[in-house]
């Protein structure tokens, strides 16, 4: 889930540029790069699409024959730990990734295709206020992703 507090500050980050920024983030964090979790770096890195760890997997097999699924996983987990990777959560209730951007984004997600674009100017604010109202919960995150058909499709 995403914080209300944050906001987006920055543009959407180049494929090129993602990878060392991404690859120094784990090293400075303690992770050590080994190719396998490096084929998963760059697979996601390089993706418009939301991915599923098994896609992730099969792709970055062919760079890495010997990658492992646990790898996938563990190194899917510490991006997002990181703010990387943005967890996308589909309605076949099978999770995906997307390489994330700086603050709160929301999700166009194609599903067809999978791509996905991020899109910002909600007005949920007063919806929020008032579901904080009527229930008595105090909202302190929320998800936003919309799901349908790309123009490519």
């Amino acid at each position: 889930m995403v914080s209300r507090a944050r906001t987006s500050t920055s543009a959407r980050m180049s494929t090129s540029a993602r990878i060392p920024v991404w690859e120094d983030a784990l090293r400075q964090h303690g992770y050590r790069l080994t190719a396998p979790r490096q084929a998963v770096v760059e697979i996601v890195a390089e993706s418009g699409r939301a991915l599923n760890p098994t896609e992730i997997y099969d792709r970055a097999r062919v760079a890495y024959p010997r990658l492992g699924l646990v790898t996938v996983y563990r190194t899917l987990e510490k991006l997002e730990e990181l703010h990387l990777v943005q967890r996308v959560h589909r309605p076949d209730n099978c999770q995906a990734f997307i390489a994330g951007v700086e603050g709160h984004q929301h999700l166009l997600i194609c599903q067809n295709c999978g791509r996905v674009q991020y899109f910002s100017g909600d007005q949920l604010e007063a919806l929020i206020q008032r579901v904080e109202a009527d229930t008595g919960y105090q909202v302190h995150d929320h998800w936003l992703q919309l799901f349908g058909k790309c123009g490519e499709c």
